[in-house]
């Protein structure tokens, strides 16, 4: 039998702070603690109930220094003791096409955090191979056969962490890309002037906007400027691709902290 999730303590956060006018629901915390931890609470409410009723639980994770420190508290906090690893499927959402000995791997670090200390079986840990050919076709064809498990309809990732750069990419998908027009495939490459080197591999919005749960994770005062265009700006996906994210029949919620409201 599957354990119940024991009560995570939440952060309070401030009636007061009002966050910007983002699509879907918008958190905002007193600082990136606060975040964290009620952050924690969403996944793993969401990573049970995924468990009870279909078995296991589908996890994309994305690199970049903000979510690394909540990343770090799954594995040492007393609280996420309960959490279903060995039920867990955790994927990737985007590779730069390096090496995973390399720096710039997101997943070199992503592996250090999760796959050494989580439990999780290694059929059940998926990076992408980014530096074969056929990348972003073997990647698809591994996810369309893992979710293909469930029932129809469910074939979905269960929750999605995503972050957001200073130019309004998500994921990898940057302004004026070519990607960003895909409306079949899972996983694509990404490349171009706007792309910060190396060249990428990244889920694509026909996957991203059909998971459970979508989660934009934005914090810091650099993020202030580009988060209030997001909410206010009349420029489309083209060039702020996280405008891009609109979940066809999942929920869309964004953590932020006070800094990155320009508070």
């Amino acid at each position: 039998m599957t354990p119940t999730p024991e009560p995570i303590p939440l952060a309070p956060l401030e009636d007061s702070i009002k966050g910007p006018s983002l699509p879907g629901r918008v958190v905002v915390g007193t600082d990136r603690h606060a975040v964290y931890e009620t952050l924690g609470s969403h996944l793993l409410s969401t990573a049970f109930d995924c468990v009870t009723k279909f078995g296991d639980f589908h996890f994309a994770v994305s690199g970049g220094s903000t979510p690394f420190p909540f990343y770090q508290s799954l594995m040492t906090d007393p609280r996420y003791r309960t959490f279903p690893w060995a039920r867990t499927h955790l994927w990737i959402v985007d590779e730069r096409r390096v090496a995973f000995d390399n720096a710039l791997s997101n997943w070199r670090q992503i592996s250090e955090i999760f796959c050494d200390h989580s439990g999780m079986p290694d059929s059940q840990i998926h990076p992408i191979m980014a530096t074969a050919s056929d990348a972003a076709e073997q990647y698809e064809k591994l996810l369309r056969s893992s979710l293909g498990s469930r029932p129809h309809g469910e074939d979905r990732l269960d929750f999605v962490l995503l972050g957001m750069g200073d130019n309004g990419h998500t994921a990898s998908l940057f302004p004026e890309t070519t990607v960003l027009n895909e409306q079949i495939l899972w996983v694509s490459y990404c490349d171009g002037p706007t792309v910060t080197p190396p060249p990428r591999v990244t889920m694509t919005y026909p996957l991203l906007n059909n998971a459970r749960v979508i989660v934009p994770l934005v914090m810091g005062a650099n993020k202030a400027e580009m988060l209030a265009c997001v909410a206010t700006g009349r420029d489309d996906f083209h060039a702020l691709p996280i405008k891009g994210i609109k979940p066809t029949r999942g929920e869309l919620v964004w953590y932020l902290d006070r800094a990155a409201c320009g508070m």
